[in-house]
Parts: structure tokens; C-alpha cells; sequence
């Protein structure tokens, strides 16, 4: 498959039936200033001829792969282009050419974007969706994913019955398919009112196999996790979560792997569900492993991410409240508390272990150059390294 489309704004190679129509324009068009061709490209597509239309619409979507002036200068292409997608009979390769002439004239212009869906492109896009052809339905995906930024598209999208199929995309589509589907729903779930249409078209089964097969630090990992995000504020959505075979060791996954923005994502649903539920969540949450990406995170993630972090390492404990006024509930002491609850040869725990003592000694440093810069001579006694040692020991 030599046509997978890659991202709204990228070129789509074309579908080897009409390399030849390419061929014999390239002379007559290419040549020509982008006035004269903008021009030219209208008058084709205003035509009554299908072969004139399809024409001009390839010379569109040309002209506006990359430039954001024909963009502008072609806007009035859009109603003729939206009229060829409603031809359903048309040759295969003309219903491609108005939809990707119509996708790069909606890529980052949002006027575009809203006079598509008004001048009635959603019908055919949708039904697209069920088209034999693999390549209607990703362009049609590629088309949604790209109309879906658009504030004023987002209920209309929804109305016009977009969200089910688009699951549906996700559960069974092309690889390319289901990565567009994926920041399709997440642009949408902005809405509450899509985001519950979203939860009751049950998309997590599609979401998790999506997130275990993506690399982590992917942008559809960042979308798969901001889905999760949002739909674990739902009890259903937590039931399905973690109902689904290797759901939440995906999240905690990203939450070790993922960019910042993904690992926000993470630690938000974790903590969501934590915080909905300790009693029922704590237990499979600390079983996949997640206490050494909390631990970086409380130090390496966003400010945002990190006082989730701290937040849910206090969740995880076995008590949420400190221990006494001799631990104060530093990090160190709330996980030495957790590790000492854990098998002791679990993974986890020694991992966490390590990591402890590498931030308990570069704490320390800090502390000691902190009071050698105010010259002060007495050294720190509250080390809590020994608080932590004898945790562990005693248990």
C-alpha cells in the first residue's frame, strides 16, 4: 500500500490509476504563475465535464499543499469540489481527488475549515466511512481529523452521527486510519456533550490494543492517553479501563515513556481513578509497576505533572494520612511507606529503591551546598535516609 495518507498537511501520493492524467498536465499548469493557475484551476472545476472537474480538482489540491495563499485564493472552490462528493456513481480516483483537494484547503485555515462543513461535505464524508475502498475511507478520516479542530465543527461533526463510526475506524480500520480516528475523537471529546456520546459507543477495548501497539512516545500515545484521561472521569469508563487485558500497565507505560504532554495525560487518569475510588483502584494501579515513573516524575515532569505525582504517590500508600510528626510526608518517607508494603523482591520495589537513594543523596547535596552557601557550620540532622532505612528494616 504506496497510498497511505500521513498527516492532513502532507502530500498523498496518488492512486496509481491516474499517474497518467498527472502526466499530461504537468506541462500545461506547473508552468504557470500561481495567479493564472489559481484561475485556471477554478474555471475547471466550475465546470459541467467530470473529467474537466476532476482536473481541476488534482490542480487544487496541488496548488494548496503547500501554500497557505491559494488556500485563500481557492476558497471559493469549495462548494463545486463538496458537489463532486455527492456523485456516489463517480470514478473512485475523482471522489479521491475532490476530497484531498478539499483536505488541504481546510489545513490550517479555519475559515476553510467551517465553510466545508457548511457547504454540506460531513453526508459523503461519513458515508465514506463505509466505503469498500480503504483509501475513501482513510481520506475521509484524514478529512474529519482535519474539519474536527474547528470549535464551530466539533457538534455539528457529532449531530451529523461522526463519533460511532469513527470508533468504529479505531477498532478495525488501516494502521494510518486508526491513528487519524484516534485525534478525531480526542479533538471532539472537548465537548462534554461528545465526550458522553464517545463513552457510549464503548471505545476503550479499541483505545488500549491502539496504545499498546503505538510507539509511547508517539502523538497518538499523547491522544490515546488524553482520551483515557477524560473517559475515566466516568465509572464506566474506570470499569472498562481496567477490565481490558494489560489497560492500565499501557497507561503506566507512557507514564514512564512517553513526552510530557503524553505523561500529564498518565498520571491525570491514574490519579482520576485513584481519587474516584482508592479502595478499588489502588491495589491494580500499584500491581503494573508505576511507582518508578511516579518517582521521576515528581522530579522531571511539568509542574502539573508533578503535583499529580506527589498527590498519587500519597493515594497509593497504604494510609493517605502521614504516619506521625516524625515522618514528615516527604516523598521519601510516602514511598519508603509503599515499598515496605510490596514483596520485597518485587522489581518495582528495588528499582525504586535505587532511585530513592540516588534522590535522597542528591537532596542531601543540595542541602549541604544550600548551607555552605550561608556559611553556616552545623551539618543537617535530618537526614532521611535514616528515617528511611529503619522504615524498611523494621517492617
Amino acid at each position: 500500500m504506496d497510498y497511505y495518507c500521513t498527516s492532513p498537511a502532507t502530500s498523498y501520493p496518488h492512486h496509481h490509476h491516474h499517474h497518467h492524467h498527472r502526466r499530461h498536465r504537468s506541462t500545461d499548469t506547473a508552468t504557470l504563475s500561481p495567479e493564472v493557475a489559481v484561475h485556471k484551476a477554478l474555471l475547471l472545476v466550475q465546470s459541467d465535464s467530470p473529467d474537466s472537474k476532476f482536473q481541476g480538482a488534482c490542480e487544487i489540491r496541488r496548488l494548496t499543499k503547500t501554500s497557505q495563499r491559494c488556500r485563500r485564493h481557492l476558497s471559493e472552490s469549495i462548494p463545486h469540489l463538496v458537489s463532486m462528493l455527492h456523485r456516489p456513481h463517480s470514478p473512485e480516483s475523482h471522489l479521491e481527488a475532490a476530497l484531498l483537494a478539499l483536505l488541504n484547503l481546510a489545513v490550517k485555515d479555519e475559515k476553510n475549515k467551517i465553510k466545508i462543513v457548511e457547504a454540506g461535505a460531513l453526508g459523503p464524508i461519513i458515508g465514506f466511512f463505509q466505503s469498500e475502498s480503504l483509501i475513501l475511507q482513510e481520506n475521509a478520516t484524514a478529512s474529519l481529523l482535519t474539519l474536527s479542530a474547528s470549535t464551530v465543527n466539533k457538534p455539528l461533526i457529532s449531530a451529523a452521527g461522526a463519533i460511532p463510526l469513527l470508533v468504529e475506524i479505531l477498532r478495525c480500520g488501516s494502521p494510518q486510519a486508526k491513528a487519524d480516528a484516534v485525534m478525531a475523537l480526542s479533538n471532539l471529546s472537548t465537548l462534554p456533550r461528545n465526550l458522553s456520546i464517545i463513552l457510549d459507543s464503548k471505545p476503550i477495548p479499541s483505545i488500549v490494543s491502539l496504545l499498546k501497539t503505538c510507539k509511547k512516545s508517539s502523538k497518538t500515545a499523547e491522544k490515546c492517553c488524553s482520551l483515557i484521561e477524560s473517559l475515566v472521569g466516568f465509572d464506566e469508563g474506570r470499569i472498562a479501563l481496567i477490565s481490558e487485558e494489560g489497560g492500565v500497565l499501557a497507561v503506566v507505560e507512557v507514564l514512564e515513556n512517553g513526552s510530557l504532554q503524553s505523561r500529564d495525560h498518565a498520571v491525570g487518569a491514574l490519579l482520576t481513578m485513584c481519587e474516584s475510588d482508592r479502595c478499588k483502584y489502588r491495589e491494580p494501579i500499584l500491581g503494573e509497576g508505576v511507582i518508578p515513573g511516579l518517582l521521576e516524575l515528581t522530579v522531571q515532569g511539568t509542574p502539573k505533572s508533578q503535583s499529580k505525582a506527589k498527590t498519587l504517590l500519597r493515594l497509593l500508600r497504604d494510609s493517605p494520612y502521614p504516619r506521625s510528626e516524625l515522618q514528615p510526608d516527604t516523598i521519601e518517607n510516602i514511598v519508603c511507606n509503599i515499598i515496605s508494603q510490596i514483596d520485597g523482591d518485587d522489581d518495582q520495589s528495588s528499582k525504586a529503591k535505587k532511585m530513592l537513594a540516588e534522590m535522597v543523596q542528591v537532596s542531601m547535596e543540595q542541602s549541604l551546598r544550600h548551607l555552605q552557601r550561608r556559611a553556616l557550620v552545623c551539618t543537617p540532622t535530618d537526614m532521611p535516609i535514616n528515617t528511611c532505612t529503619s522504615e524498611v528494616s523494621s517492617k
